[in-house]
């Protein structure tokens, strides 16, 4: 099998036992292109080439490099997809009639309900998501389990919550550790959410998630290669090794490389296994 396209952020499923299933799929630019399953690559030799062109994922232009995710400069100033408020939740405005970028999308996306989450990437962190984007933002920043703290009816709320426990647990996941072998501990995950509810107090307490269900996930993975480093298409425009497993939004290789799909949307490039 071959696939040609434009790339965009892997997706997937998560069945009742918690392993998941990832789906490559892409535009071309932007008309999306089919979708393919990952899991039944692991194992395969993948060949992955790069011819060099790139197109914005919000215009379809070709473009020299890309902003934020696969966006052209001019896209990434403008595009509710980059506004402030996903990167920094706590400054959405939206809940006070106020938009940042686009009044309709940020309805859409950020006057929504919101749940601030403690997962185990590399470690615990802290994050925000969407509610209805449970449990694939925890697929797609790696985590092998978590579990919710709080449930809020818009995004800055939920923001201001991360933002008051970022002394407690860090909001940010550490690659080379997510892409190890992490094991689960679900002792310390709802005392961390204990020390979460401690941290926060009684100002949010109306908001607080009492039930202590954890979502554990199973990433596909063959073997965890013992060192990694992260290969790019501008440096190594041709990847060729065997695909050993796929965790958050990386693809692993038997000889120690990994690729982030995800940093590379809005490359056109061609797939194939041997």
């Amino acid at each position: 099998m071959k696939w040609i396209g434009n790339v965009r952020k892997m997706g997937s499923t998560v069945d009742g036992n918690g392993d998941i299933a990832y789906h490559f799929h892409g535009g071309n630019p932007l008309d999306p292109c089919p979708t393919w399953e990952v899991n039944p690559w692991l194992g395969k030799e993948i060949h992955v080439a790069f011819g060099g062109d790139i197109h914005c994922v919000v215009t379809g232009k070709k473009i020299r490099k890309t902003f934020g995710e696969g966006m052209s400069y001019e896209a990434f100033l403008h595009s509710p997809m980059a506004t402030p408020s996903i990167m920094r939740p706590e400054l959405s405005r939206i809940h006070e009639g106020v938009a940042l970028r686009d009044e309709a999308w940020e309805r859409e996306h950020h006057l929504t309900p919101h749940v601030v989450y403690v997962a185990r990437t590399s470690h615990l962190k802290v994050g925000v998501t969407r509610a209805v984007n449970i449990p694939s933002r925890w697929v797609d920043q790696g985590a092998v389990e978590a579990v919710v703290v709080a449930r809020t009816p818009y995004r800055q709320l939920a923001g201001e919550m991360e933002v008051a426990l970022k002394d407690l647990l860090s909001d940010k996941t550490q690659w080379r550790g997510m892409l190890s072998k992490v094991e689960c501990n679900s002792d310390e995950l709802l005392q961390a959410k204990e020390d979460c509810f401690d941290m926060l107090g009684e100002s949010y307490e109306s908001f607080f998630d009492l039930d202590d269900n954890i979502t554990t996930l199973h990433p596909p993975v063959l073997m965890y290669p013992p060192k990694v480093r992260s290969v790019t298409l501008d440096r190594t425009p041709e990847i060729h090794a065997r695909l050993v497993g796929v965790k958050g939004q990386y693809w692993m290789f038997e000889n120690g490389s990994v690729w982030n799909v995800r940093s590379h949307a809005g490359y056109r490039v061609e797939i194939s296994a041997d």
